[in-house]
């Protein structure tokens, strides 16, 4: 029986469209029922454009809808808490775009309503399920690199610039939920984590360098209230070092690169173009080891996508991977996929890197489950 889903913020040209819509379409397991938006009209011409049976305007009435088993939240993030909590209410699957609240308490707190519930969630940290991170992943265990000695990544936010549109101003306010540190940072330090393990010892410094920013298709400014570059350094349980720094907007060189270097190898994840969110990249492996000089390409097995096609777009893949591993958990009873636990400890994270940053001293994460 194909799993019913139900998708609030699917607007044409927005990220569900650019990632759910095309992954959910590629998977056998799952059908897409209903979309919500915030006005019938665009309800409307993306149910017609996606071929979805469903439009809503309200998303009371999506979540109400008897054909939807999971709910997608991909809307910003000040509106999680109210959507999800609903959802949950109604004894619904919920998937969440990450963050998965605004700040920890929130969180928490749909955290605790999603366990009394009982039913089963899903944060979108596709990160870590991307093929190349997975192959990266695998190799580092079988012992390409050696002993793992450290870690460098270097990403742009695109974002955060000191030039933006209305559409992406409330990205520069802290109070909403999504910034270069919870946002792309975090992206990113979940693919390590992946990778590497977690980490026993955090230092950051984060840098509000912009105190405003020029709002180009209205000709105003705003306030700048987030940190536009972030710097996280630490040390991983196995010994290794990481140095991980994200920059607003964009750079005229790399916008990716991340190195993982070891005793006998090293391996080296870059991506082209002025986007440096992990998350949604077409991610290029190479490596070297032994007496090599230089870098080789690593191709990745077919098998590192089955059963999402390989030709998905960026934007799609990592989020299928996803979908494609919830729906093995839930024929298959295991918990392979991160659920809102995993969001609050990444929240408490987050928490520990703004301590880290504010103190100037070290700081341990709270133990992963």
């Amino acid at each position: 029986m194909k799993i019913g889903v139900g998708i609030i913020g699917a607007s044409i040209g927005g990220w569900a469209a650019l990632s759910h819509v095309p992954a959910l379409k590629a998977l056998p397991d799952y059908e897409l029922r209903a979309i919500s938006t915030s006005r019938r009209e665009s309800a409307e011409r993306a149910a017609k454009e996606f071929d979805v049976p469903a439009a809503f305007d309200d998303p009371a009435d999506l979540i109400a809808h008897p054909g939807v088993d999971l709910v997608v939240v991909s809307v910003k993030v000040p509106h999680h808490h109210a959507l999800i909590s609903a959802a949950l209410a109604a004894g619904k699957m919920v998937y969440s775009e990450w963050p998965l609240g605004v700040g920890t308490d929130e969180a928490a707190d749909l955290a605790a309503r999603a366990e009394a519930a009982g039913v089963r969630t899903v944060i979108g940290l596709q990160g870590g399920f991307l093929p190349a991170i997975r192959h990266t992943r695998d190799l580092v265990a079988d012992g390409y690199v050696g002993k793992v000695l450290g870690t460098t990544l270097v990403g742009s936010g695109l974002s955060w610039s000191p030039v933006t549109d209305r559409a992406h101003a409330y990205l520069y306010d802290a109070t909403a939920g999504a910034t270069l540190l919870t946002a792309s940072a975090l992206h990113a330090l979940e693919a390590v984590n992946v990778v590497l393990g977690e980490l026993t010892g955090i230092s950051a410094n984060l840098v509000h360098s912009l105190t405003q920013a020029q709002v180009i298709d209205e000709g105003s400014t705003i306030q700048v209230t987030v940190a536009d570059q972030v710097s996280v350094t630490g040390t991983f349980r196995s010994g290794a070092a990481l140095s991980l720094f994200y920059r607003g907007g964009f750079s005229r060189g790399d916008n990716f690169h991340w190195e993982i270097n070891g005793t006998d190898g090293d391996l080296v994840l870059t991506a082209p173009g002025i986007n440096g969110n992990l998350q949604a990249l077409d991610l290029r492996l190479q490596g070297g080891r032994g007496d090599a000089q230089t870098l080789t390409d690593i191709a990745l097995p077919d098998s590192r996508f089955h059963p999402a096609p390989r030709d998905l777009p960026a934007t799609a893949q990592g989020v299928a991977q996803v979908y494609a591993h919830f729906g093995r958990d839930l024929r298959e009873g295991t918990h392979t996929v991160p659920g809102f636990d995993h969001a609050l400890r990444r929240h408490r994270l987050i928490d520990t890197i703004e301590r880290a940053s504010r103190t100037g001293t070290t700081q341990t994460p709270a133990p992963a489950a």
